[in-house]
């Protein structure tokens, strides 16, 4: 298939542009720079320049593919407290790749999930204003697209994660001489590794059918306070539960230490037959390499 595929220069596609590159695929890559075009071409993919304000651009290149997938987001926005503003760009992108696709059964892969019925997790998803891009996604199902949805866990670990969870949590705790987390850290965040992440974008590309809702973590759910006091132990600084009313200030620039949600990967194993191989999160952090890339 002729694939193509948005932050085509980014953390996660830098393990899906390979692998399915390696399965017999041709990707296009969407770089919005010099710099982003050399990494597109050093990963072996065809480079089309652009970015995600260009909507014909992105419906034409859609067009011109038989996939297409969706990995772009502007994840400085969070910090900088543009979130809902990130959120519009995306939504625009996937309606353009929506209608672009409309009628034709090709594929769109995008990030996000849907509801499952369990009143709690949906409440979760709800809360992430990005919720309403998966929605939108889903309905393209309906108007012959094949859909597919993917929820990256929030911590998708390797030596290639530069800015995500971990790397984020550690600069707070080198910066403040704690390991925090809130409450009892009971909270949990589902991780998988990069790589296998990648894989199961390659799988779902060849194997799911129209409407999936994937899970791309290979741990469920690890707790907020064991991720703490991993990172406490590596940098030698005291893992602590921060008060909840001085959780904003002591987390500047990241909202989610209070997320709690899990992703039960069962379905999606078995589906695809997906099976994560990679290390694990705390493993991955007893590695060492999140302290020695400052």
């Amino acid at each position: 298939m002729r694939v193509f595929v948005t932050g085509a220069s980014g953390h996660i596609a830098s393990a899906v542009v390979p692998e399915l590159i390696e399965a017999g695929h041709e990707v296009v890559g969407l770089a919005r720079s010099d710099a982003s075009a050399a990494a597109v071409e050093a990963l072996g993919a065809e480079v089309r320049r652009g970015d995600l304000d260009d909507l014909d651009g992105l419906r034409e290149a859609a067009a011109d593919a038989d996939a297409v997938v969706h990995l772009a987001f502007n994840h400085d926005a969070i910090p900088a407290g543009r979130f809902a503003d990130a959120v519009a760009v995306d939504l625009a992108v996937v309606r353009a790749f929506g209608d672009a696709l409309a009628g034709t059964d090709k594929t769109l892969i995008g990030v996000g999930f849907t509801h499952t019925g369990d009143a709690r997790r949906d409440a979760a998803i709800d809360a992430n204003p990005r919720s309403a891009v998966g929605r939108a996604i889903k309905d393209f199902t309906e108007r012959g697209v094949r859909t597919v949805l993917v929820a990256i866990p929030p911590v998708t670990h390797s030596t290639r994660d530069r800015a995500g969870f971990i790397p984020m949590l550690i600069k707070i705790a080198r910066d403040t001489g704690v390991s925090g987390y809130v409450g009892d850290g009971t909270n949990r965040w589902p991780a998988g590794h990069t790589l296998d992440v990648g894989r199961l974008y390659r799988l779902a590309l060849e194997k799911a059918p129209a409407g999936s809702q994937l899970y791309a973590a290979a741990e469920e759910g690890i707790t907020v306070r064991e991720i703490a006091e991993t990172i406490g132990r590596h940098l030698d600084v005291p893992a602590v539960s921060i008060p909840a009313e001085q959780a904003a200030d002591h987390f500047t620039g990241f909202p989610f230490i209070t997320m709690d949600i899990t992703m039960p990967n069962a379905d999606t194993r078995r589906l695809l037959g997906w099976e994560p191989v990679h290390p694990g999160l705390i493993a991955d952090l007893d590695d060492g390499h999140y302290f020695t890339n400052d």
